[in-house]
């Protein structure tokens, strides 16, 4: 049973920084790639990064390259994404999802993901 446990959303100001967490057990990530995406109110998915266990760490969208780092999480099976220079566009929950052996393209189809984690830019 694959099962995910997502933490470090919350409220921050514009400009703020958040670090989420993503620990994810019943899959071996040597065969898994691990990701984040996000979806907005009324918007479509959107793929953030992720990391395959042949190719690295990857992102999707220019907007946050640079403001968004993807490692791996000093315990096994973590994936963070720290966050900086958040605007009020990135409010959205946030997920973490796996993908058999590779990351999905556009990062958003995942064969498996969890129950999200709220982030809320505003002042």
């Amino acid at each position: 049973q694959v099962q995910f446990v997502e933490s470090g959303g919350g409220l921050v100001q514009p400009g703020g920084s958040l670090n989420l967490s993503c620990t994810v057990s019943g899959v071996d990530l040597s065969y898994y790639a691990i990701g984040w995406f996000r979806q907005a109110p009324g918007k479509d998915q959107e793929g953030i990064s992720c990391l395959s266990p042949t190719l690295g760490i990857s992102y999707y969208t220019d907007s946050m390259k640079g403001r968004f780092t993807a490692s791996s999480g000093n315990a096994k099976n973590t994936l963070d994404l720290q966050m900086n220079s958040l605007r009020p566009e990135d409010t959205a929950v946030y997920y973490c999802g796996v993908e058999a052996y590779k990351c999905p393209r556009g990062g958003i189809v995942y064969d498996y993901w969890g129950q999200g984690t709220q982030v809320t830019v505003s002042e």
